[in-house]
């Protein structure tokens, strides 16, 4: 700008006159310039630009001091103009507006203008919220990933590689890669001892991360950061491999910088020939000096000009980067990026491929260095993903904290439970005497070659958790393996090798089952379970599955606990032909199913939760002479059917938790019953043909109606458990005395006032064992209250059991 402001000079062009005279260079006669010096007073509004007071500079002055005679002074040469200083100033900006281009003027504006529209067309994309925010974060993961630790863990083999010495290493013991993939995870290349038979399986991706001797453990907060930076990745990555807003909006800011220094090239070079040193100006102002032409000069126009030819250079140099940016934009595509390169140097193999913006951002990271692009794949696999997770799950959960969770269950057995870990860790392969290892809620669970160790290990519990075997692990389980517990939300979850351990004898499913998906567990698998005892299903099946019937040569026990779902098609049970035990819990049956009545096998039925109202079918269960329980439970019964007597093996009913109102005498006909059930119903006289059941061991009518309990009840002196509670019964028999077996009695929550006090004859009852309230305890004599309580305080556990031996 000071470059082209007021920096013009203008002098005025006299009119020609009629001898050709009045140049501006032209030198008049003497007179007139004896006239034009001789006026002293001239000074002032009449004084020319270049004069003052004294002579101009280019006139010798006179000398003050006498002169001779013979001396004459010098005439001023040049044009008189008549024009003073301030006319001078204001033709000067006259012509500065007049006679210059108007590009000699606003140079300055258009070069800003032109910096405003490249840097907005350069710079939008790191400004537009919906890019620049996406940009930022890739900026802020990709420095995190490049400096994490876990980085320069996973690429170490790598470079290792690229090394000399490694080279030589590796080429002169070129057959021991053949043994990395079996080597122990403390291993190296360059180890030439392979591990045993037992940890043979290979997994050669994920085994080199590990076994390179430079690598050491990550502490945890390294290994913390490194598993957030794993989720930040996938996030970024399933965010932004989506959409291609900011290739798109690259290419057209890339376009429209390459189309603006065009445009700016072409006319400044257009108008760069404009600037010129001399000017003809004609302003409007010859009643202001007199004069119509002024001859100016541009002081600065060479120097502008120079200029203006170093800012094209630079406008070129700007314009070739825009074209070598599009022609880099559209020579291959940049939506699409291949880790190929990264798989091949690496022990990553599964590093997938990335398109859209996400390659994008990748390709101009790989402008700057390839480095990043390959650290940053490594939090792009799964493999590494799941070595970290491996590494850091073992250096947390060591042998000595495992042993610390190991309990002993209420079946004396050693029971370790894992709940939401990323992994199974490899200490857990060393707790050779536990029993049973329950595995709940991880999705990574992978049962290693190092099982066969667990010598004692019978049962193995999977809970929403889709466990991967090894073969070596798989043929140990075939053998040893007796129990397992698998839940899961879909069938799909359900790991294939379970339907192939010949060897089990106990399966619990849990999860959706119903009769859409039946076909996904495999139809023809259950056939190989050769052994299979027991077959436990909760689901909600509406139809028992057929593939079931592969299972009739050799299952025993069959359950169904359904959620509420109405089990509709039962046939499927009559080719169960062995079967010895079934449970159909909540399979909102109404009636007994026929189907069972083929079962002649069957020992123990149990139809607990229904919605069953009438059992009128029981009279078919005389052809099951096997059958010795029938639990009819937490159901809908009215009344029992007096063809109950057919059922003449029954050893345990169970009828608690129905409708009943009335006990038909038929039933105390079941001389094998030792086992009788009617509580929470509404019963409200026991018949006193109860005394026929001579072999009776518990009865309890507990919460019903009863008001008198029949001293018949008494004669069934076997009995070791007798429930009487919450009833209206005001009295118990004296008889109660001859139950010389008795252990357990409840008498809580009647009319009662006192006890009689024969309970002292009941030698094995004791004070624990006696619910009734205390003030009736207390209104006994002593000495039957000291036979009761005269080992109340052996032991807590002593007391219970008793309690468990009657119920």
């Amino acid at each position: 700008m000071q470059l082209t402001k007021d920096q013009v000079v203008c002098l005025p062009i006299f009119d020609q006159t009629q001898d050709g005279s009045g140049g501006v260079l032209e030198t008049h006669s003497p007179e007139l310039g004896d006239a034009f010096w001789n006026k002293e007073n001239a000074i002032g509004e009449q004084a020319a630009p270049l004069m003052s007071k004294q002579s101009p500079k280019g006139i010798v002055p006179s000398n003050p001091f006498p002169q001779s005679p013979a001396f004459t002074q010098p005439k001023p040469k040049g044009v008189r103009t008549k024009l003073d200083f301030q006319q001078y100033v204001f033709v000067n900006q006259m012509c500065y507006h007049v006679a210059l281009p108007w590009y000699s003027k606003y140079f300055p504006y258009l070069a800003l203008i032109h910096t405003i529209v490249l840097m907005v067309s350069s710079n939008f994309w790191f400004k537009y919220p919906k890019t620049s925010s996406k940009v930022e974060h890739f900026v802020s993961i990709l420095g995190k990933c490049f400096e994490s630790p876990w980085t320069t863990k996973a690429l170490s083999e790598t470079a290792c590689e690229d090394s000399e010495e490694n080279k030589q290493r590796l080429a002169g013991a070129s057959t021991l890669l053949k043994h990395l993939s079996t080597s122990s995870e403390e291993g190296s290349p360059n180890q030439s001892a392979p591990v045993g038979n037992k940890s043979g399986v290979a997994f050669s991706a994920e085994k080199l991360v590990s076994e390179v001797p430079s690598m050491t453990i990550l502490d945890k907060k390294d290994g913390e950061q490194a598993k957030a930076l794993f989720e930040k990745v996938r996030k970024f990555h399933a965010h932004v491999e989506d959409s291609d807003l900011i290739y798109r909006l690259y290419a057209i800011q890339t376009v429209i910088k390459t189309v603006t220094f065009i445009l700016i090239l072409c006319y400044t070079m257009t108008f760069v020939t404009s600037i010129d040193f001399d000017h003809v100006c004609e302003p409007e102002i010859k009643h202001l000096t007199g004069y119509s032409k002024f001859h100016c000069t541009h002081n600065m126009a060479f120097m502008l000009k120079k200029l203006l030819v170093c800012y094209i250079a630079l406008i070129c140099v700007y314009g070739i980067i825009c074209i070598y940016t599009l022609f880099w934009l559209f020579r291959r595509p940049l939506k699409e990026y291949s880790f190929e390169k990264v798989r091949e140097e690496s022990s990553f193999s599964d590093i997938p491929d990335v398109k859209n913006d996400f390659a994008f951002l990748l390709h101009m990271v790989d402008q700057y260095d390839l480095l990043y692009s390959k650290r940053f794949g490594v939090f792009l696999s799964e493999v590494s993903e799941n070595k970290l997770r491996e590494i850091s799950l073992n250096h947390e959960w060591t042998f000595e904290k495992l042993r610390q969770h190991v309990t002993r269950n209420p079946q004396d057995k050693l029971e370790l439970h894992l709940f939401m870990l990323s992994g199974v860790p490899d200490a857990v392969f060393e707790l050779t005497d536990l029993e049973i290892l329950k595995l709940e809620l991880i999705p990574e669970a992978k049962i290693t070659a190092k099982i066969s160790q667990m010598i004692n290990l019978q049962e193995l519990h999977f809970y929403h958790c889709p466990a991967k075997v090894e073969q070596t692990a798989f043929i140990f389980l075939c053998d040893h393996l007796r129990c397992l517990h698998v839940k899961f939300t879909d069938v799909a979850e359900i790991p294939s090798w379970v339907y192939l351990l010949k060897n089990l004898r106990e399966l619990y499913l849990v999860g959706n089952l119903n009769s859409e998906n039946n076909k996904l567990i495999g139809l023809e698998s259950l056939r190989d379970l050769r052994r299979l005892k027991i077959l436990h299903l909760k689901s909600n099946l509406t139809k028992i599955p057929t593939n079931i019937t592969d299972l009739s040569p050799h299952l025993v026990r069959l359950v169904i606990h359904n959620d509420g779902t109405k089990l509709l098609v039962l046939n499927t049970l009559k080719k169960i032909i062995n079967l010895a035990e079934l449970e159909l819990h909540n399979c909102e049956l109404e009636r007994i199913p026929h189907a069972i009545f083929s079962l002649n096998n069957l020992q123990e039925l149990d139809l607990k939760s229904n919605n069953i109202r009438t059992i009128e079918e029981v009279i078919s269960f005389q052809h099951l002479k096997r059958l010795t329980c029938l639990k009819l439970w937490y159901n809908k019964i009215i009344s029992i059917p007096l063809s109950i007597s057919h059922v003449k093996n029954l050893e345990s009913l169970y009828l608690s938790h129905n409708k009943l109102e009335s006990l038909p005498s038929p039933l105390f006909t079941l001389l094998k019953l030792r086992y009788l059930d009617l509580s929470l119903n509404s019963v409200a006289v026991i018949p006193p043909e109860v005394g026929f059941l001579q072999n009776l061991q518990y009865f309890a009518i507990t919460g019903n109606k009863v008001e008198v309990v029949p001293k018949q009840l008494f004669k069934c002196v076997k009995l070791r458990t007798l429930c009487l509670g919450h009833n209206c019964i005001t009295s118990i028999p004296e008889k109660v005395g001859h139950l010389s077996q008795l252990t357990h009695l409840e008498l809580k929550g009647n009319c009662l006032d006192r006890l009689p006090i024969q309970l002292g004859h009941c030698s094995l009852l004791r004070r624990s064992c006696l619910v009734v309230e205390d003030h009736l305890f207390d209104s006994l004599p002593i000495e039957v209250k000291e036979s009761i309580n005269q080992e109340a305080s052996v032991s807590f556990a002593s007391g219970c059991k008793c309690l468990m031996e009657g119920r």
